[in-house]
């Protein structure tokens, strides 16, 4: 998995972590049983504090998607695969509805991301 952040967007970076665990395993490309990167060795990679891959380790704990073990790391127990399933083809569905009422994507982003923001 290839992991990327964007410093200049407003979403806080243990969140684009997390997004980008949750958009793997909608694609299929990270699955149940996969490791995570140790928090030390991903955070020397990104160029980011330690306890900003931790803090996104800790929501993707919380909401259930991976198991912390000290000394086994971060491994992924369950994910919201059938959720996502739910969800791409509602938004496919919008992109459609965007594409047809002539919205450019940055205006539909800024719409969704309104309406996530409620």
């Amino acid at each position: 998995m290839l992991w990327t952040i964007d410093p200049g967007s407003d979403e806080p970076l243990f969140a684009q972590l997390v997004a980008q665990v949750h958009v793997a395993l909608s694609r299929g490309t990270l699955s149940t049983g996969d490791r995570l990167p140790a928090a030390r060795e991903l955070a020397g990679s990104l160029d980011l504090n330690v306890h900003t891959v931790l803090r996104a380790y800790q929501e993707l704990r919380d909401s259930g998607v991976i198991d912390l073990r000290r000394g086994r790391g971060a491994i992924v127990v369950g994910g919201t695969e059938h959720g996502h399933d739910h969800v791409r083809t509602t938004l496919a569905a919008y992109a459609a509805a965007a594409r047809a009422a002539r919205l450019s994507p940055e205006a539909a982003s800024a719409l969704l991301k309104e309406e996530m923001s409620r």
